[in-house]
């Protein structure tokens, strides 16, 4: 009886504790957030990463009434600020705007010191800046389909410029040469800024630009859209065809912008700032920024961007390993 009494005991104060949390789950967001909120950013001021952040930590604080300090963590190709994020306590007051390689550097670097995925509470995509296939227009192609025909009928003659080895440029690059089965030359630069002077003067032939980047120089002909990286046609350039409208089917590759916690965050936090940047970046004028700075709003649900940064870090590692890359 003794022991069966314990049992009973035992199993009681379980579902107590149990139905306890489960009615604590909803309300965990109710005092979110309790103080100022630090976003980091795993980059030097001035870039794309950080004026996302920037646009998003601003709208964030006049809804919430509580501060949110973007912080700039750069270092190590971004791995430093993101290793911060991933060691923080999982209460939402320490979140990480993430680009695109938070998935290809765990592709690139054998020993980083967090998982990509298990480290992280995926929260929301926030935005996403398609590539363009760019050339410069002595080149003589004018179609994707023509470019491909050139480099095959003289393999190696052809060069393109990336902002440096393992960049998601360079990355970019490599998929493009094997899902075509062409052969060109990759000329790395120090930056992005090096590579649009170099494609612009003819020193390279092709290379991979985010719409902002290449926007003015389309429109004086100084340099040839062939393609958009993206499942869909770019706002503006909506003359400018897609990947797979020509002809090359799988490449889609994208600057993105993302917001990721610690692993472990409460699901109700989670949602709260789901929420509240899909409001923010949905909002007509939030909108037209973001597409001024040559992004478009893409927030999603915290499903589809532990998705996405599966998919991504499956698809580069591939293309790491075909292509040899080694980070520098």
């Amino acid at each position: 009886m003794p022991l069966r009494r314990c049992a009973m005991l035992l199993c009681a104060v379980m579902f107590c504790c149990t139905a306890s949390a489960q009615t604590r789950a909803p309300d965990a967001a109710q005092g979110y957030p309790g103080r100022p909120i630090r976003m980091v950013v795993a980059f030097a001021p001035g870039g794309g990463t950080d004026i996302m952040a920037r646009l998003v930590a601003q709208k964030l604080a006049e809804r919430w009434g509580q501060s949110v300090v973007v912080d700039n963590r750069a270092g190590a190709s971004g791995n430093i600020g993101t290793d911060i994020v991933a060691k923080s306590a999982p209460d939402g007051h320490t979140l990480l705007m993430a680009f695109g390689s938070h998935a290809s550097n765990a592709a690139l670097y054998s020993n980083l010191p967090y998982d990509p995925i298990k480290d992280f509470s995926a929260i929301t995509l926030v935005a996403s800046a398609p590539l363009v296939i760019t050339a410069h227009p002595s080149l003589p192609a004018k179609h994707l389909a023509e470019l491909f025909q050139l480099a095959r009928s003289k393999p190696g003659g052809l060069s393109y410029g990336s902002s440096g080895p393992g960049t998601p440029v360079h990355l970019a690059g490599e998929l493009l040469k094997m899902l075509a089965g062409i052969d060109m030359v990759h000329v790395p630069y120090k930056g992005i800024a090096p590579v649009m002077t170099a494609i612009l003067s003819g020193e390279v032939q092709i290379t991979y630009a985010a719409v902002l980047s290449g926007m003015q120089h389309y429109k004086t002909g100084r340099l040839r859209p062939l393609a958009v990286a993206s499942a869909q046609r770019y706002p503006s350039l909506p003359d400018v065809p897609t990947a797979a409208e020509s002809g090359l089917k799988g490449f889609e590759t994208e600057f993105w912008y993302a917001l990721l916690g610690p692993a472990r965050m409460p699901r109700a936090i989670v949602d709260k700032i789901q929420g509240e940047v899909s409001a923010i970046v949905n909002a007509p004028q939030m909108r037209d920024n973001l597409l001024n700075q040559g992004s478009v709003p893409v927030a999603g649900t915290p499903e589809q961007l532990a998705a996405l940064i599966k998919t991504e870090l499956e698809r580069w590692t591939k293309v790491v390993k075909a292509a040899g890359i080694k980070a520098e």
